[in-house]
């Protein structure tokens, strides 16, 4: 008898135990959740609050909202500016009075900045009258980038008419304790920061916050609130889940991330003499010919060079600079028209400013060699990127 109470007593400790470990389990989960959502919780608890707007006057005649903005905070001020572009610090600083503002970090050879483009040009067209003022934080990852001529060209190619203004030192990056390209941020009309998205997507959440924070800002300031309008329907890029992950060239960037195949390896700014192995492993690049080890890229010297990549995506583009006209091709033969990406004529891609290039772009993810042949000294490369 005295047994079968202790068996019992243990088996009721041991469900204890049990469940008050899944209840821990299940308490971390909803906290990492929190963790990961905290943001947007924030903002949809003001939308809660803000469905009753109320506003008051202060002692000086001033409308104020009434909702409690102590969690938020003030989106800091633009510093470190090197140039203006679609508009002039003065101009930019009157604008911004009393406006949503959308803070858009990206630079302009990042493929995911691109893909968003056509989200922030369109709701710039669409809500500008309504109270809200985009700004471009041109944040740059590569040397070239930083020049004020290549920045307005790709304003002019992606139609994007809002100011953009030139962060080359990273320093307003920096005041948004910002690590990623693209990252948005949208503060109300108060200049307080009321939601925060890093990277592609989420489209038609941000341009409901968009929509609710104009409404505020029109009850705020007296103005007819017009009635929300139809979310914007564009064609949005799907990512293949399990893809060859970016790959850098420059030694700085390749650091605790390098995919650098060859067993030469990088000798920063050195020139080394690269040879292909017998075998090649998926997702490495091999290179052949003469580069030189740049901080940012390879930079060819030899009078014809190779890259090889195995990869699996259905989208490969490159960054790179130089005039020269590069040779595709796909498991050693000259790329299909099936597979061949907005940049390739007749399996060339002709290199002729420093941006992004588009080599493949296909329906469906595939497994192939990609072979480029670059035939001009002075060729440089940055990165391979993939979708």
């Amino acid at each position: 008898m005295i047994t079968e109470i202790k068996t019992a007593i243990i088996l009721t400790v041991i469900i204890a135990i049990g469940i008050g470990g899944i209840s821990i389990v299940f308490s971390s989960l909803e906290q990492s959740n929190e963790t990961q959502t905290g943001m947007l919780d924030l903002f949809f608890s003001s939308i809660n609050q803000s469905t009753e707007f109320e506003t008051q006057t202060d002692e000086k005649g001033n409308v104020v909202s009434l909702i409690d903005k102590s969690r938020y905070k003030h989106a800091p001020e633009l510093v470190g500016i090197a140039d203006y572009v679609n508009t002039t610090p003065e101009e930019l600083n009157d604008m911004i009075k009393d406006k949503v503002v959308l803070y858009d970090i990206w630079t302009y050879s990042c493929i995911n900045c691109i893909r968003t483009l056509p989200y922030v040009t369109a709701w710039n067209e669409k809500y500008a009258d309504d109270g809200l003022l985009v700004i471009g934080i041109h944040s740059p990852e590569f040397e070239f980038e930083k020049n004020l001529n290549n920045v307005q060209a790709a304003v002019e190619k992606y139609g994007i008419t809002y100011p953009v203004v030139l962060d080359n030192d990273h320093q307003t990056w920096k005041a948004f304790d910002n690590r990623y390209w693209p990252r948005k941020y949208i503060t109300d009309s108060e200049g307080y920061i009321r939601y925060d998205h890093i990277g592609e997507g989420a489209y038609d959440q941000t341009e409901k916050v968009i929509q609710q924070l104009l409404e505020e800002r029109a009850n705020l300031l007296g103005l007819n609130v017009a009635s929300a309008e139809l979310l914007m329907d564009l064609e949005e890029f799907q990512h293949t889940s399990f893809r060859t992950p970016e790959l850098y060239f420059g030694y700085k960037f390749a650091a605790g991330r390098n995919q650098l195949g060859n067993s030469e390896g990088f000798h920063p700014n050195d020139v080394v003499s690269y040879t292909i192995p017998e075998q090649l492993t998926r997702d490495y690049f091999y290179l052949e010919g003469q580069w030189e080890n740049l901080e940012d890229g390879m930079k060819l010297v030899s009078g014809k060079g190779w890259i090889h990549l195995l990869y699996f995506a259905k989208s490969v583009n490159i960054v790179a600079a130089e005039t020269s006209n590069l040779k595709i091709l796909i498991d050693g033969k000259p790329i299909s028209t099936e597979l061949a990406g907005t940049d390739v004529d007749n399996s060339l891609v002709h290199v002729s400013e420093p941006r992004l290039y588009n080599l493949i772009s296909s329906k469906n993810p595939e497994n192939h060699l990609l072979s480029i042949e670059a035939n001009t000294p002075g060729f440089e490369i940055f990165t391979f990127t993939f979708g």
